[in-house]
């Protein structure tokens, strides 16, 4: 059973201006796993978090001779930087890669090192799930924050051709919980909430009215990089006045 969506992670080139930018810029706190995870995982890694949500991760190669070190390469020499993975918790991660590989998701072989089971892209409408244990990373009760305050990841938005096909592998086949398909007649696309108990929600999207800006949007990352995770919704305070902004190849959206 998935209990939780705890982060998403971004592939970054450049690990310490992506630290100083969350940190400074966006105000949250980053804690850098760099000493432990550099010497077990050849890469480097940092969690952003700031209250409610799904955390942050930042990732980047460090080791070229170790495999997570390897796929973070690929990934960018490929896609270049951006949302690289969405990582799911559940007690067992092993005997839940085996009952989805009964169900037919295709559930990669552990990667050497690695603490959690990959889901190929081809089985989830292009996104990388990683399955790790429960309380895979502790969340500090009260994290330091300095203005502008930014709450974790609302909402992971993911561009699909078909909401309703999605919407079968999330939920019957991951079995999380969902909201039946819905029209959203005023972005102009088919939408289906995805709900993790704990964390934030997933929102499959696809475009049915390419005259509205959201859908004319996710036809155009359609069309260009195939299905996958279009934006991060945050919430933010007053003080947070764009509503539209991408870091390290991600699309951010704020919503209050």
């Amino acid at each position: 059973m998935i209990t939780a969506m705890p982060r998403i992670a971004i592939a970054v080139s450049d690990f310490d201006a992506a630290i100083s930018t969350f940190r400074e810029q966006m105000g949250m706190y980053v804690d850098d796993f760099s000493p432990e995870t550099v010497p077990s995982l050849g890469a480097h890694v940092a969690m952003c978090q700031p209250t409610g949500g799904s955390n942050i991760e930042l990732m980047a190669p460090s080791n070229p001779d170790q495999p997570l070190s390897q796929a973070l390469q690929k990934f960018l020499d490929r896609r270049g930087e951006g949302t690289y993975a969405m990582m799911l918790e559940a007690p067992e991660p092993n005997a839940e890669a085996e009952t989805l590989l009964e169900k037919g998701i295709k559930v990669l072989p552990l990667m050497r090192g690695a603490g959690g089971r990959d889901i190929h892209p081809s089985s989830t409408h292009g996104v990388l799930i990683r399955i790790y244990p429960d309380g895979s990373v502790t969340q500090p009760n009260n994290p330091p924050s300095a203005a502008p305050h930014f709450s974790g990841i609302q909402k992971v938005m993911i561009a699909t051709r078909d909401a309703s096909i999605a919407g079968e592998v999330y939920a019957d086949r991951l079995g999380l919980d969902a909201d039946p398909p819905d029209v959203d007649s005023q972005r102009g696309v088919l939408t289906r909430l995805i709900r993790p108990a704990q964390g934030g929600v997933i929102e499959l999207l696809s475009p049915i009215d390419t005259t509205q800006k959201v859908a004319s949007d996710i036809d155009s990352f359609l069309c260009s990089k195939g299905e996958g995770i279009y934006a991060l919704v945050l919430s933010a305070n007053d003080e947070v006045k764009e509503q539209d902004f991408h870091l390290f190849g991600t699309r951010f959206l704020i919503e209050r």
